[in-house]
């Protein structure tokens, strides 16, 4: 059982009308060094060799990896609740560049 927050760690957060909208990607390219990750998260439209960050978020290598495991927390309660997520990758021959924006990253 979670417990609940309590007064002194709880986060006002706040969150713009705009920033509320959110925006579509569907490319996220990830660069590093010693102290930061970089992840630019990208709209790529069919039929245009253009593609365009819509966001650049940078962090921690601390917080890469609380993002992490975050992620797949969620990844296994979404596919508890909807069934598994399918990688389908290449299902239409198209494969995304892997040096975008310079050398690929060393994990």
């Amino acid at each position: 059982m979670a417990s609940q927050p309590t007064e002194e760690n709880q986060i006002n957060v706040e969150l713009t009308e705009a920033m509320a909208e959110g925006e579509y990607v569907n490319l996220a390219m990830i660069a590093h060094s010693q102290s930061e990750f970089v992840i630019d998260f990208i709209k790529m439209m069919p039929g245009i060799p253009k593609a365009r960050v819509k966001s650049r978020v940078i962090l921690t290598p601390d917080h890469v990896y609380r993002l992490l495991n975050a992620l797949k927390e969620n990844i296994q309660k979404y596919e508890e609740a909807y069934g598994p997520i399918t990688d389908d990758k290449n299902q239409d021959g198209f494969h995304f560049p892997t040096n975008y924006r310079g050398p690929i990253g060393e994990a």
